[in-house]
């Protein structure tokens, strides 16, 4: 895994106004700014460019759901600007552009780009697409095409770094062979498994997101110590279809794989109770807590760490 410099630019000198973000030798450029803020953007030369937009906020209809609008321009100022007078995009709260600081962004380009975009969004689930249509993938060479998937997963890179997540697809399933390696590259835990009141759940750590995987099941009762917030995704995992009456009238069932933020948001989601994660969460075939796994890691990267230095003296 390599590292990645990204560079944000706080154009007002405050983080909730107009940035700009670029990656270093990466041809686009990401500017970003409130729907509050839409006229400082008419100054800006990178709007009059051929570009991606992307309108962003809450879903009414469930304002616990980002809703997005994807759309294309030869001139993304104008495009916002007639945006702006359309009240099916009252749900807008903040736009996201995306040129190319070359300028060798061709209309076949950007085409694609959207129509690819809205494909990626409407796979990952999370988050409305308002979109009305996807419009067909533009034919491109293939030396072209090649470009195009490159500037698409530098932008996938970098919304979820500005914390847009609507792009990212959901985590599949990685067995880690060498997870017992201290200096290991794999950023996906052993398999954890969750049994509590008779649910059977498995997850999985990938790249920061605890995971807990497709065919999972969720108790459908609950304690009163378990938290509203919770009780809220549990509803929304319902209304989404991401999870449903399975064969036990007492239980759900996961359609998908569904992350969360920590194995404790997991555990009271599926167990419906007020729990530690850390400690229901167990290794797979061991019987080791979540805790004591994080434990071990932290102190194998210690121990790493210690015979690198004393190879380096």
């Amino acid at each position: 895994m390599k590292g990645r410099s990204v560079k944000i630019y706080l154009v007002d000198g405050i983080q909730s106004g107009v940035m700009t973000v670029e990656i270093m030798n990466w041809t686009g450029k990401f500017t970003i700014a409130p729907r509050t803020q839409l006229a400082d953007l008419a100054q800006r030369n990178e709007l009059k460019r051929t570009g991606i937009y992307i309108l962003i906020g809450q879903n009414p209809n469930d304002l616990s759901q980002d809703m997005i609008y994807i759309g294309e321009s030869d001139n993304t100022w104008k495009r916002l600007i007639n945006h702006n007078n359309d009240s099916s995009k009252d749900f807008w709260g903040k736009t996201i552009i995306i040129t190319s600081k070359d300028e060798n962004l061709t209309k076949a380009h950007i085409r694609y780009l959207e129509s690819r975009l809205i494909t990626v969004a409407i796979q990952a689930k999370r988050a409305k697409v308002s979109n009305g249509t996807n419009p067909d993938v533009t034919s491109l060479p293939e030396p072209d095409v090649a470009d195009m998937e490159y500037f698409l997963e530098q932008i996938q890179m970098i919304l979820p770094v500005l914390g847009f997540t609507f792009a990212m697809p959901i985590p599949r399933v990685h067995i880690v062979q060498n997870s017992e390696s201290p200096n290991s590259t794999d950023l996906a835990s052993p398999i954890f498994y969750f049994n509590y009141a008779g649910t059977n759940a498995q997850a999985q750590e990938i790249n920061g997101e605890f995971v807990v995987f497709e065919d999972s099941t969720v108790r459908k009762a609950h304690t009163n110590s378990i938290a509203d917030s919770y009780l809220q995704i549990r509803e929304k995992l319902q209304r989404e279809g991401k999870m449903i009456d399975s064969q036990n009238p007492d239980y759900w069932v996961l359609t998908q794989n569904v992350p969360f933020p920590s194995p404790s948001a997991a555990a009271n989601i599926i167990g419906g109770a007020s729990l530690n994660g850390r400690q229901h969460w167990k290794v797979k075939d061991t019987g080791i807590s979540y805790a004591q796994w994080q434990d071990e890691q932290i102190k194998k990267a210690d121990e790493f760490e210690g015979i690198q230095s004393a190879d380096e003296d």
